[in-house]
């Protein structure tokens, strides 16, 4: 059988398989019994044909389409039967990172207000010391003191789970400050970027750079990228509500509040890792440069997985683009 009298034979088919999916998506609630049945016998036929057609027609597009068709019906099927673990890997693995990518605008905006502000206190204190108590909060100018670096005797236990509430506490305000179009987001950036700065100049000051960073960058790396995101998820919602173009700000603030909250939830395994690693190993009496090196680690997981989940994504998309072809290849 060539490939135009397979296609025409079990056109219909598939194409009343299409149409119960699209159905079973929209109203799976009033879907009758009838329709369950035939929806199993088509796609134990499309299934069967996938196989013949993979087997003597492997380059054909009718291949592709069937593939793709077939994945559909099943993953339909089997979808309420999925773990809540497989659930959260698919998140992780293709909808957070694919959320990462198209908003890394926001994502790199936040970072540049944070650094703004970092960069704008730890000049104006290396110019004036005296900058320190206008600069930061009474508590922190008047508690900082670059010979105590490193001598903590808090119980590592309590203060990872004391710093890693913080944090998420942090980005949990600067994501829901997005509902302020956006402004309070970017007051939390500058301001968080100031009190960095400002300290890096004190210990500048005390020719202690190096032992601050060592202090600073183990747990910094994820804590401040999963700062950034949840700032940038906090930016989108602003912006889409500032700028609503031609939906309704209603609209977009329902649309863009879902991306918003899930890229916020991508960050809280990254402040989970932060306080892990502020609690045990920033306090540890280990080497600066082993703290350095957990730093780098860090970075480097970051980025591996981020280019990972890209690569799965790609693969993803790409698989969707060929079954959107094939689709229109079968009308």
């Amino acid at each position: 059988m060539n490939v135009k009298q397979f296609v025409k034979q079990h056109r219909d088919d598939w194409k009343q398989l299409e149409q119960i999916i699209v159905t079973l998506h929209k109203n799976k609630r009033n879907v009758k019994s009838q329709d369950i049945d035939e929806f199993h016998r088509l796609y134990l036929k499309a299934a069967q044909q996938l196989s013949y057609s993979q087997t003597y027609l492997p380059n054909e597009e009718v291949t592709n389409y069937l593939n793709g068709l077939v994945s559909k019906a099943h993953n339909l099927l089997y979808k309420d039967q999925l773990s809540s673990m497989k659930q959260i890997q698919q998140f992780f693995s293709t909808t957070f990172i694919g959320l990462f990518l198209d908003e890394w605008k926001f994502i790199l905006i936040a970072m540049l207000l944070f650094t703004l502000g970092g960069v704008g206190s730890f000049f104006a204190i290396v110019n004036d010391s005296l900058h320190l108590y206008s600069i930061l909060p009474a508590e922190i100018a008047y508690g900082v003191n670059p010979s105590q670096l490193g001598e903590n005797e808090v119980d590592a236990s309590i203060m990872s789970s004391s710093i890693m509430t913080n944090n998420i506490q942090v980005a949990i305000l600067a994501f829901a400050s997005g509902i302020t179009f956006g402004i309070l987001t970017v007051y939390l950036l500058i301001y968080n970027g100031i009190i960095v700065g400002a300290l890096a100049a004190v210990f500048w000051k005390q020719g202690m750079m190096y032992e601050f960073w060592a202090f600073i960058v183990p747990h910094g790396m994820v804590e401040l990228a999963a700062i950034f995101i949840a700032g940038g998820a906090g930016l989108l919602m602003g912006y889409k509500l500032f700028v609503p173009g031609n939906y309704s700000r209603g609209f977009q603030l329902k649309k863009y509040a879902k991306h918003s909250v899930q890229l916020f939830l991508g960050t809280v395994p990254l402040f989970v890792i932060a306080g892990i690693i502020e609690g045990f190993i920033t306090p540890a009496d280990i080497s600066l440069e082993a703290k350095y090196f957990v730093a780098i680690t860090t970075l480097i997981g970051l980025i591996v997985y981020i280019l990972i989940g890209y690569l799965r994504l790609q693969k993803t998309r790409a698989a969707t683009r060929a079954l959107d072809s094939s689709s229109q290849y079968m009308q």
